[in-house]
């Protein structure tokens, strides 16, 4: 019979002790599955982004590149290239492809 005690006696102290680390585990769990959650569903680009215009010119070899002009089509950017001033226009739609220059 002390055998059987001193086992269930030891069987309550160790699920006792568990119990305060599940609650430090499931309180630490929170935010971290909340940032995940946040960057996989993020809102989808809709049109081409000023930011994103203004560095796709610079790559195209633009200096001094900046927004003169956006409308619901097109995205025109302005700057300096090897021959003098220049512009580029972009299509206002995701990936923001070149129409002309």
């Amino acid at each position: 019979m002390t055998h059987f005690l001193t086992k269930a006696c030891l069987a309550a102290v160790l699920a006792l002790g568990a119990v305060p680390a599940t609650f430090s585990t499931a309180a630490a769990a929170g935010p971290q599955t909340n940032f995940i959650v946040e960057a996989q569903y993020h809102r989808p680009i809709r049109g081409c982004s000023p930011i994103h215009a203004v560095n796709k010119a610079r790559d195209f070899g633009l200096r001094r590149a900046h927004i003169t002009r956006m409308s619901p089509r097109v995205v025109v950017v302005a700057g300096r290239d090897r021959r003098g001033w220049d512009r580029m226009v972009f299509a206002n739609v995701r990936g923001c492809p070149l129409i002309r220059r």
